[in-house]
Parts: structure tokens; sequence; C-alpha cells
């Protein structure tokens, strides 16, 4: 009855707000970023600071309202925009979000986060470092053609069962976040939605496959590496001192209908990329395809197959509970709401007030200069949401797709490298991150800090970045 309840709840808002707007009409009562100063922005650094700082200064509390923490930064951003720029612009901006970033972006994690809950990978493996580098592998490769959260969602409760002995295992799940959640979705444009807005807008399916390879690559070798050497050290400072609660037995799949069900997932996506039967309407200003209608429409009703047709036990035997996904669309509601200022400012580009920011991506000689774009692309992906990060910067490198194909491929290459990988960075820069943290301490794992994440990420990541700078982009 819950499950039906959630469903029924998923298909009433999107079938009375529909889904995913590419276009504002012209006559449409937008944001006008020139317009606005960075106070607008103050929001947005609060709800990041909540999430930083309030799970660590009263755990209780956040605990139990992290969703109404989140609702009130929202607040301060929609209540005085309504009063000083009208309540028809606050009204738009609202559904625009909705229908452009927010219904799309929890429907398709909904039906990966359903789907992949129905997978049971029985038995359990042993998590040496040699086993737990090679699932981290397998789940690098799986997130560039099922997508960064489709990858994390199927191997995470894995990886947790597989390290349930070792004393000291936080760093297997930030290196998890750091290949499966975000580096190995460089892959195609099926693995994270930068990239497969790149595609919509008309860069070739296999441009990122051939052109991001060797970038993905060197990154995926380094910090293989790494791991292994890292977790070999623990693994011999353990001393097996005691035994594997889930001793290591074989291992087979069930669920498999839900596998069928994940490459649905996927036709659907690339489904509403490829087909264009040119049929549209409005919502409010909004102009909606029908594709991409039909797409949401699928995702919703896969989900209700998968929850219909697994059985009970095997998602109680995953641990699949729907906290995690109700943290996640929560904190997100409010980070996509208070990060419409930030966007509409960076929209502005030259004519607002980051005009010294975006400059930056130009040389004296109106070259575009790839290390800012990676860097810039990179930042900003880091913390706020990393596709319409990428497609302002897509944008002022021209938007042309063709062009950034061939004579700017380094341009396009460097501002997908940037969105694409820099979104490990923090627990918000990409969707994926915060699932995963959320999904390891609902088992009893205590995950970094806000900050503590980042010290790793700052760590380990920023000079492998640099080094991705020094290689490709100078």
């Amino acid at each position: 009855m819950r499950y039906r309840s959630i469903l029924a709840a998923a298909a009433l808002v999107l079938f009375v707000t529909s889904v995913p707007a590419l276009a504002a009409s012209p006559d449409a009562p937008a944001i006008d970023g020139r317009k606005l100063n960075l106070l607008w922005v103050l929001p947005f650094a609060g709800i990041l600071l909540s999430i930083a700082v309030m799970p660590l200064t009263a755990p209780s509390f956040w605990h139990h309202h992290f969703g109404k923490v989140s609702a009130a930064w929202a607040a301060l951003v929609i209540v005085p925009f309504a009063l000083l720029h009208g309540v028809p612009t606050a009204v738009y901006e609202i559904i625009h979000l909705l229908l452009l970033d927010y219904i799309p972006f929890i429907v398709l994690l909904l039906a990966l986060f359903t789907v992949t809950g129905g997978i049971h990978i029985k038995g359990n493996l042993h998590g040496s470092p040699s086993m737990n580098t090679a699932l981290l592998a397998i789940g690098t490769v799986l997130a560039g053609w099922m997508g960064t959260t489709g990858a994390s969602m199927l191997l995470i409760r894995t990886v947790i069962r597989a390290n349930d002995d070792r004393r000291h295992k936080i760093h297997v799940f930030v290196f998890f976040i750091f290949l499966v959640s975000n580096i190995g979705g460089a892959l195609t444009p099926l693995g994270d939605p930068p990239l497969f807005l790149g595609f919509l807008k008309g860069v070739d399916f296999f441009w990122t496959t051939s052109h991001l390879f060797t970038e993905m690559l060197v990154c995926v070798i380094v910090l293989l590496v790494l791991f292994f050497l890292l977790d070999s050290y623990w693994y011999r400072k353990e001393g097996h001192m005691k035994r594997d609660p889930t001793p290591e037995s074989p291992v087979r799949i069930e669920g498999g209908v839900n596998i069928i069900l994940l490459a649905a997932v996927v036709g659907a996506v690339l489904m509403s990329g490829t087909w264009k039967p040119g049929i549209h309407f409005d919502v409010y200003h909004v102009t909606l395809e029908l594709q991409n209608v039909l797409r949401d429409l699928a995702l919703i009703a896969i989900c209700g197959v998968s929850l219909a047709i697994t059985p009970r036990t095997l998602r109680t035997e995953n641990g699949f509970s729907w906290a995690p996904m109700a943290e996640v669309a929560k904190l997100f509601a409010g980070i996509f709401i208070t990060i419409a200022p930030a966007i509409a400012i960076l929209k502005a580009g030259r004519e607002g007030v980051l005009e010294p920011l975006v400059a930056l991506v130009t040389d004296s000689g109106g070259q575009p200069n790839d290390i800012w774009y990676f860097w810039l692309t990179g930042i900003l992906s880091s913390f706020l949401d990393n596709a319409p990060t990428y497609l302002v910067f897509f944008n002022l490198a021209g938007g042309d797709a063709p062009t950034l194909m061939t004579a700017l491929a380094s341009t396009l290459a460097a501002i997908s490298c940037g969105a694409v990988f820099m979104g490990a960075n923090s627990y918000i820069g990409n969707a994926p991150n915060f699932m995963v943290k959320a999904v390891v301490e609902e088992s009893g794992i205590r995950m970094p800090s806000f900050f503590g994440y980042m010290v790793w990420s700052s760590i380990i990541l920023l000079p492998l970045f640099v080094l991705i700078t020094v290689i490709f982009f100078l």
C-alpha cells in the first residue's frame, strides 16, 4: 500500500505539471540575472552551511527536521523575490524550475533507486584490497552506461556487505563516490546529466567516449592504484583480527527482471534524446516536448512495475528503504530553488555581477582558455548543479555543437571534464554522492562530515586535476 501511495503521488505531480521543459516562450516573466546582486546567493550559502554544520552540531534536530530547514532556506528566496519582482515572475520561476530541473531529476533518481533496489546480489565477497579495487573498477565502467546513480545504487550495498568486517573502511566509500558516482560517468551521455544535456544540444553520442576516454582513464588508473595502496595498508594493519560476520559465499543475482527494467530506464532516457516528433505545448510559458513527457511517464511506470513484480523479501534482504530517497528529495528541493539566482547570474555572462569570473574563460586574443573552462566549470559544478553549469559554459563557448566537436574540441572536453570529474569535490556536487552517503549511514557506518569529505577530495582529487590540466589543457 505504501508503495502504491508513493507512486500515485509521483504520478499525480507528473501529470499535473507535466515534465521537463527545454525552453521558455519569449513572453515568459523570467528572472533577469543582470539585475541580481550577490545577496541573492546567501540562501544557497546558508543551505550549504546547514548541510555541512548541523549534522555535527545538532544531529538530533537535523535528523528530524532537515526537510524544514531546506524549506526555510527556499522560502528566503521565494518570498523576497515575489515581493520585489512580482508574484507572476516568482510563480514562473518555480514552475520552470519544477518542470525543467527538479521533477525530471527526482523521477530519474526514483526510477534508478527503485529498480536497483530490487536487484539483490546474493552471497558475499570478502573486502580484500584486490576485491575492493575490482568492485570499484566494475562500478566505474558500469557508470558510463547506466548512469552514475544507477551504478552507485546497484553496487553500494554489495560493497557495504563485503567490508562489514573491516575496521578501516571509510576510504572505500569515499573512493566509491570519486569513481563510481562521478568520474565513471564521463564515458557516454548516459553517464552524467551534463553530458546528456550536451547530447540534446547536438553533441554526438560517442563523441564523449572518444574525446574524454583518455582523460577518464588517467583519473581512473591513478585513483585505483592509490586506493589499492591505501586499502592494502589498512588491511595489513587490521591483521584480520575479527571474523567476517558474513563469510564469503558464492555470488548470484536475484531479481534479475530488474536488470531488464534498468535497460528500459536507459532506453527511455536515450529515446528522449533521439526521437524528435516536433510536438510540444506550453504550461505557463514553459514549453514541453512530447518525447520528454513520455520519457518521465515511462520512468514512473517502470517504478510501478518494479515494485509490483519484485518480491518484498528481496528488498528487505537488500536493506532497502525510502529514507535515502526522501533525504535527497527534500534537500535537493531546497538546493535547486536556492541556486536559481546563482545560475541566473552566471547566465547573464558579461552583463552580470560575476562578469570578472566569466571573462577569465577568454584570452586577450578572443580565444577560449581551456584551463579556465576546466577549472571554472569544475569549481562551480562542485557546489552548483553541474548540468546547468555545463550549459552556461557550453553557451559561453559559442553553443554550436558542430564547431565545439571539431575546431573547439579541446574546449568542449575541458567543459565536460570539469562538470563530470569535479562533481566529486563535495557531497552535493552530484546527486549520487549524497545518495551513497545516505545509504552507507543508514547501514550504521559513519561517513565524513561535509567538510571532512572535502578534506579527502582536496588532498586526493585536486592534485589529480592539476595533473589532468598539465597533460590535456595546457
